[in-house]
């Protein structure tokens, strides 16, 4: 009658300190973790690491886009936290709020989400930028084991089951402070301990190396537009006829007329190489791709898309499972761009990863025979196009530009000399944040690898790595 089910059985004696019930927590795959990692010694997390969370006070009124980065749960994607993208910010006056510095952030703490979907998604703090945090977000301080052994034990296999295995709720679901102190941790040599440390430290230094090519790059595109030193004009005036105005565009909202977005315009019309309409200057991809039932997919929607313009990742599902917009495919070397206000960054490069990948609807695709696909994107992110797009915008519930105007829209035609640099540029940089990840992946395989099969084995696949990883 049970044929085909887990079943697991455990006395009412032997039920954990929250006395759950629930079936999920006493699952084999839960039972054989604590199983492992009871033959390591463990400590639970509370006798290695302050644990706290962050502020709790509602400060909306304060958000800004300047002061001290306010991190929420939705910000802890990254690894490293201090590379996310645009946080909140709030002013140092309010960061020096009594009440708020209880959660002011340290170099080596560790961020947890706690609330919602990503409940376990966690980002480590690798500098003393001031910086704070709001109440979704569990902050770990270890003073018994090392920022970055903890951090990578937290995102592997045995640190994400456990923190899922102690979700609680129905609707919107929660990890507890109060259970932080069931979670195991197993004792770790120092030799290994320090191994870890350096494959961390050394993947932040690429990722810094990495965002230095890419602002090299956006130097160069900068000098050569004429927007190094450009400050456009704050007036917040201006005065149109009607002819000029809604006879010439349609478009009767002030916001539209604002003169700094004349003056990134004339810009552009004033290049010396000269400009031609984005219909001209670029292919665009506008084709439906039909999609098949039963096949598997690559997706691409915007929370895939990374800060420096490359894809982070995407969702693999059958043509089934995809939702509507799931219908633009994209090929290597195009550039995707977000056509929806407040997204308008989201920008990306499409490498050999995510070749005759879908994207969302959401995107345009594009490619050009006149630009490379590398001066495209940190043309398109740069402050030039992010505004000439965001004053295209139009619409009332969902505020995005429509296909006709991003056709109109003036693209300055880069000496090739100047794209070939940014090209080698913007390649570095993918190549440098690639790198960065490798280094985090190699570090959880260890963490797993030390759990599972023994430290000594462990070290040696770090050694063997670290004498290979150039050939890798």
């Amino acid at each position: 009658m049970l044929e085909g089910l887990e079943v697991s059985e455990t006395k009412k004696s032997e039920l954990e300190r929250t006395i759950r019930i629930d079936s999920e927590f006493y699952s084999k795959e839960n039972l054989k973790v604590v199983e492992i990692l009871t033959k390591h010694k463990p400590f639970d997390i509370t006798k290695l690491a302050k644990v706290s969370d962050g502020n709790h006070m509602s400060i909306k009124e304060f958000f800004s886009s300047d002061g001290v980065p306010y991190y929420r749960g939705g910000d802890i994607y990254n690894f490293f936290i201090e590379q996310t993208p645009n946080p909140l910010k709030i002013p140092k006056s309010v960061y020096n709020w009594k009440n708020i510095q209880r959660s002011h952030l340290k170099k080596g703490d560790v961020l947890v989400s706690i609330v919602g979907a990503i409940i376990g998604n966690l980002s480590l703090v690798t500098t003393n930028q001031e910086a704070t945090c709001s109440c979704k977000l569990a902050i770990l301080r270890p003073n018994k084991i090392t920022s970055e052994l903890l951090a990578i034990f937290l995102k592997c296999e045995f640190g994400q089951s456990q923190i899922q295995k102690f979700r609680r709720g129905t609707g919107q679901t929660g990890l507890i402070l109060e259970d932080f102190d069931q979670i195991l941790v197993p004792s770790f040599g120092i030799k290994f301990a320090l191994k870890i440390e350096e494959l961390v430290i050394d993947s932040f230094g690429k990722i810094e190396d990495s965002l230095m090519k890419y602002a090299q790059a956006e130097t160069i595109l900068l000098e050569t537009v004429g927007l190094k030193d450009f400050k456009p004009t704050k007036e917040p005036t201006n005065i149109k006829s009607f002819k000029n105005s809604f006879l010439a565009t349609g478009r009767l909202d002030a916001e539209y007329y604002q003169k700094k977005y004349e003056a990134y315009l004339n810009l552009i019309k004033l290049y010396q190489n000269g400009y031609e309409p984005l219909s001209v200057a670029c292919n665009l991809k506008d084709k439906n791709h039909t999609l098949k039932e039963t096949q598997k997919y690559k997706y691409i929607e915007l929370s895939n898309i990374g800060n420096s313009g490359e894809v982070t990742g995407c969702s693999y599902a059958s043509g089934a499972e995809l939702p509507s917009r799931a219908k633009r495919l994209v090929n290597k070397n195009d550039v995707i761009i977000s056509s929806i206000e407040g997204s308008l960054q989201s920008c990306a490069y499409i490498n050999n990863e995510y070749d005759n990948t879908i994207c969302s609807t959401g995107f345009y695709v594009i490619n050009s025979k006149k630009i490379n696909s590398e001066t495209l994107l940190v043309l398109f992110k740069s402050e030039l196009m992010q505004n000439i797009l965001k004053q295209n915008c139009s619409g009332t519930i969902l505020t995005a530009i429509n296909k006709d105007e991003f056709l109109k829209i003036p693209i300055p035609i880069i000496e090739v000399e100047y794209q070939e640099q940014i090209a080698g540029l913007v390649q570095e940089s993918f190549r440098l944040k690639a790198e960065s990840e490798r280094l985090l992946e190699v570090a959880k395989q260890a963490v797993e690898m030390a759990i599972e099969e023994g430290e000594e084995k462990a070290v040696k696949y770090l050694h063997n790595f670290e004498i290979n990883k150039d050939e890798l």
